[in-house]
């Protein structure tokens, strides 16, 4: 499976964006599907995961009401979409697939999923 990710972007504190992550190369709907990001000098962290069908997700509790991750399985890509945003959201955001079952243990730890986008930057301005 190969995923590209885009949407990234320069935006002021309060802005919005939405990510997008197209996938090829696998049956997508297959795949639970994760966004984490990682900021300069930080470790890779868990934002936000879509089961299947999108009817289950799971949030980091510092995007829980700002974010929401979706999917749409007839186009093979998933979706982020920021509003509010803030400062400490700006890092490289990275999608990622998951074959496995769904559990919030796996969901949430990027050694779980089997394969990765390349990234897309978003930076908050204050």
């Amino acid at each position: 499976v190969q995923l590209q990710a885009s949407g990234g972007g320069l935006v002021q504190a309060g802005g919005s964006l939405r990510l997008s992550c197209a996938a090829s190369g696998g049956t997508f709907s297959r795949y639970v599907m994760g966004w984490f990001r990682q900021a300069p000098g930080k470790e890779r962290e868990f934002v936000a995961a879509t089961g299947w069908s999108g009817g289950r997700t799971y949030y980091v509790d510092s995007v829980k009401g700002r974010f929401t991750i979706s999917r749409d399985n007839a186009k093979n890509t998933v979706y982020l979409r920021m509003n509010s945003l803030k400062p400490e959201d700006t890092a490289v955001y990275y999608c990622a697939a998951d074959g496995s079952p769904w559990s919030i243990a796996r969901v949430t730890t990027s050694r779980e999923y089997d394969y990765w986008g390349q990234g897309t930057l978003v930076t908050v301005s204050s």
